[in-house]
């Protein structure tokens, strides 16, 4: 093999590697036992921190239930932030979404229902009904709607995901993952947080409507005040399912070492009943907040290393992240983190802002990989003219 064959051999190893580090999907934190939990599928998601702390099969095919509304939400919410619907508004009630069975908000095709309303149906009392009238008014009908739910989910990156309806009810091809939950989820939270207050709403009913059917099914609403969402699911055939999100004061992660927000999520699929549900879900958010601690390594925007570079306008490049760098780790283990960059050397312009540039690698004390961290271009560093580049080749092959 010549030089030059090695040489190239070598920078398709390289490139492949750095592919592999500049995922945006959450990684698995380092391994502490996880407790017992009673569920066909769980997850815990550090959102914070975007590790997973914990998880059982993630990839597994299931079904939804009205998780499902997750997603309806979200396109929901989408078209509020367009100004194609606005929260006042009133839709109809049409003769398929009055029949529609299951979990009900209780409305009739004589009434004309605000959006928010139809919103806090949906998501207070699973309304399949509520569900049904959103999507109509979003899609045009429901088919339109669903083909909207499974674009989104692509882009969402939720790839092993089929959405067959809006309300979740059984029918073959309607599945997901747990691992597709916990993106469609920290994406609505993030995406839109303008919204997702109506997912810690205890109680509601629309006027006219049975004053029983007034509770939201997140029982931990009522029990953790920690507690702000998500959404429970039921079917015979899914079991008894939900996404539990709890958001916490500690300290460091504030601005200088104050107290900040750690946000969590439990994903429980396949319990046996409506209190099982819960119960796991708060016995893996308690794990979580007490088996790991989160370290914040970098503020947002700050620069994590300045390295070089070569043929540009600038003589460095800033690399580090938009947000707040932060890693969970196991209880204890915070004070003695190690960090190492990882990055392709030399560096030659020009780099866009938001461009991947090698990674943080985060390591125990033991030498354990904790976590890595893509490392993004803070600044962009044009190209420089045409004496610069010229010079600066003169020195690269000098060196």
């Amino acid at each position: 093999m010549s030089r030059f064959t090695r040489v190239l051999a070598a920078l398709a190893s390289f490139f492949v590697f750095f592919a592999t580090l500049t995922q945006g999907a959450p990684v698995l934190a380092q391994q502490v036992q996880p407790p017992e939990v009673a569920a066909r599928a769980y997850l815990v998601l550090d959102i914070t921190a975007n590790q997973i702390l914990a998880a059982k099969d993630i990839d597994t095919p299931i079904e939804p239930a009205s998780l499902t509304k997750l997603m309806t939400a979200y396109l929901v919410f989408d078209a509020l932030r367009a100004k194609k619907i606005d929260l006042k508004q009133t839709l109809g009630v049409s003769e398929r979404a009055w029949k529609m069975p299951g979990s009900r908000m209780f409305i009739d095709p004589k009434m004309k229902v605000p959006v928010e309303d139809l919103i806090k149906g949906m998501i207070v009392q699973s309304g399949n009904d509520a569900t049904v009238a959103l999507a109509e008014g979003v899609g045009g009908t429901v088919e339109r709607f669903v083909q909207m739910m499974n674009e989104r989910a692509k882009i969402l990156g939720m790839k092993s995901t089929s959405f067959t309806n809006p309300e979740g009810l059984t029918e073959p091809g309607h599945s997901t993952t747990a691992r597709d939950l916990s993106l469609l989820a920290t994406r609505l939270l993030q995406d839109f947080p303008d919204y997702t207050g109506y997912y810690a709403l205890k109680k509601y009913r629309y006027p006219g409507t049975p004053a029983a059917n007034d509770s939201n099914r997140n029982l931990l609403l009522f029990r953790d005040p920690s507690v702000d969402g998500l959404k429970t699911g039921h079917t015979a055939a899914a079991g008894f399912c939900m996404i539990a999100t709890a958001k916490r004061e500690v300290p460091g992660l504030g601005v200088q070492g104050a107290q900040g927000n750690r946000r969590l999520m439990a994903i429980v699929l396949g319990a046996a009943s409506e209190n099982a549900r819960a119960t796991e879900a708060q016995k893996l958010l308690n794990w979580g907040y007490t088996a790991f601690e989160v370290v914040k390594l970098f503020d947002a925007a700050q620069p994590v290393v300045s390295p070089p570079v070569w043929k540009g306008k600038s003589n460095v490049v800033n690399l580090g992240r938009p947000e707040a760098i932060v890693v969970a780790v196991p209880a204890g283990s915070g004070a003695k983190l190690k960090t190492q960059v990882v990055r392709p050397n030399p560096l030659v312009a020009p780099f866009g802002r938001g461009q991947a540039i090698g990674t943080l690698r985060v390591t125990a004390a033991n030498d354990a990989v904790l976590a890595e961290v893509p490392l993004l271009v803070l600044e962009a560093v044009d190209e420089a003219g045409v004496l610069g580049r010229a010079w600066d080749s003169i020195r690269l092959w000098i060196k």
